[in-house]
């Protein structure tokens, strides 16, 4: 999951002399057996890998050694890692259902143990990246202890991230129940996405979340020679399109012209029923086609997101022209957690160059994949998936045609609006997805002091006319603390306003409309 670390001798030393003068937290003990359930144990074991990296950058920390860039790349690394592991901590213990009573008490205490050493991770992770971390600090969490412990006493809970999705059942719309997530500060977690680089482009050109759709049908706004469905989750919120898998199957979002030479790309997966006996061959190839047929023109680019679970299989990226293939390579990943987690994918294309990040992480950056003008078709293919057993769900697609840079644009007219910064449905929490944007903005008032912004947020008209307005302000403070917080510009130089769904730009009663709708402008005053 990490790159190896290597200390030396004189280090090692310098290390355990550090945790004996200062008082450091209690270092704790990754348990020496195995319970022999393999999701159990693949948790406890990831969590401890990752907390003895913590653990030792913590030691640095306490004896005042300053952390270089190296350190700081790894400790941002291992946070995004954490949250992961973190959010599938209250579901573990559903795996122990069925085993021995032995077993079931000795996982439990292991379980326990990690969740332990995950929470003083992701705490202490927070405070080393913002300097926070100084001089002598106790972290006995007794109470956090506590509170696990009680959580515990439970009889059922959903299973780890490793199968989390194997029982996300596909339910009617009437007898689904979808929550939302509880509302928390803004600015939490901000610091991680902040070198995210990923800008989506300004013109939407094409958006479907399958709401005006009917569960049980194909989309209305799609094509395919094949077959799939819309459908609702029980554990993923909104509807979503699922793929049936075979070969030579294709799905096409029926845009109206040919893409740009400059465009953005996004979408949500979600899995369900991978495992260790998924196929190698497991795979979403994204294409990029001369042509909208049902095969692979003359020319194309293609990059495929793995599914398989018992290796690490890495990225699939080629090209064709007809004659030659120019492209064809696969670039190291290990995606096994983060296609089991509801990973956001995001592509940039400019001209010939091809970018695809999952999630925060950029993989593929290819100057001259996209050789050819005429690529300007998008098809999705889904391949090598077990029939009835492995499903693969896709949402929220938005096309946007890449267009004037946001600072150049803000700087010569005064104001920028935008719909790439996005939001949880319904919340003011920032996806992690609009910190390029956000990081734009940023730089535009670092290179000029003496600008000053009204950051104005808008809504779509979903829900009621108050609530919009209070969300729309909620929002524009969100992205002003961001800027604070992750950005370091001052306060006194931001204003926000919310206008909820009074200024519309485009038709609310369609999904493209209402994508246009939600909106965030920068004014300088």
């Amino acid at each position: 999951m990490f790159q190896k670390f290597t200390l030396s001798i004189i280090g090692c030393f310098i290390v355990l002399s550090m945790q004996s003068v200062y008082s450091q937290t209690k270092q704790l003990k990754r348990p020496k057996s195995t319970v022999g359930l393999t999701n159990v144990d693949n948790f406890v074991r990831e969590s401890f890998d990752i907390y003895d990296k913590v653990y030792k950058y913590d030691g640095y920390a306490q004896a005042g050694t300053p952390l270089d860039d190296d350190d700081i790349d790894t400790l941002e690394e291992a946070l995004e890692d954490l949250d992961v592991l973190s959010a599938s901590a209250p579901d573990i213990l559903s795996d122990i259902d069925g085993a021995s009573v032995l077993k079931q008490g000795k996982a439990t205490l292991q379980i326990n143990k990690a969740k332990k050493a995950l929470k003083y991770s992701i705490k202490t992770a927070k405070e080393l990246l913002l300097g926070q971390r100084k001089g002598e600090e106790q972290e006995q969490e007794q109470e956090e202890e506590t509170n696990t412990n009680s959580e515990n006493n439970t009889t059922k809970q959903p299973q780890n991230q490793n199968t989390k999705s194997t029982t996300t059942s596909i339910k009617p719309e009437s007898t689904t129940t979808s929550t939302k997530p509880e509302s928390t500060n803004a600015s939490d977690n901000l610091e991680i996405y902040s070198k995210f680089d990923f800008v989506p482009g300004d013109e939407l050109i094409y958006f479907d979340d399958f709401s005006q759709d009917f569960i049980g049908d194909f989309p209305s706004k799609w094509n395919t020679n094949g077959s799939g469905e819309v459908v609702k989750l029980s554990k993923a919120n909104g509807k979503w399109f699922e793929f049936k898998s075979g070969y030579g199957i294709y799905f096409m979002p029926l845009i109206d012209n040919k893409l740009p030479e400059e465009y953005t790309i996004e979408f949500d997966l979600f899995t369900e029923g991978l495992s260790n006996n998924t196929s190698s061959t497991a795979k979403l190839n994204i294409i990029f086609d001369d042509n909208q047929g049902f095969s692979y023109g003359n020319n194309y680019a293609k990059a495929a997101i793995p599914f398989g679970q018992y290796s690490a299989f890495g990225i699939d990226v080629d090209n064709n022209n007809g004659s030659n293939q120019r492209i064809n390579v696969t670039v190291t990943a290990d995606l096994r957690n983060k296609v089991l987690n509801n990973p956001h994918i995001s592509i940039a294309v400019n001209k010939k160059r091809f970018r695809l990040w999952v999630n925060q992480t950029k993989y593929i950056d290819i100057p001259q994949l996209i050789y050819n003008t005429n690529i300007a078709f998008l098809k999705f293919e889904l391949r090598g998936t077990a029939e009835g057993e492995e499903h693969i769900f896709i949402s929220n697609l938005k096309i946007a045609e890449g267009g004037i840079d946001l600072r150049r644009q803000l700087m010569a007219e005064g104001k920028v609006s935008t719909n790439g910064i996005l939001f949880d449905s319904g919340l003011a929490t920032i996806k992690p997805q609009s910190f390029g944007i956000i990081r734009q903005i940023s730089q535009v008032l670092n290179q000029d002091q003496n600008i000053k912004l009204n950051i104005i947020g808008h809504t779509d008209t979903d829900g009621s006319n108050d609530s919009n307005l209070k969300l729309s302000k909620a929002r524009a403070e969100a992205v002003k603390n961001a800027l604070v917080n992750v950005y370091k510009i001052s306060e006194n130089r931001l204003s926000t306003q919310g206008k909820g769904e009074t200024e519309p730009v485009a038709d609310n009663n369609t999904a493209n409309g209402k994508a246009k709708n939600r909106r965030v402008e920068f004014v300088k005053i």
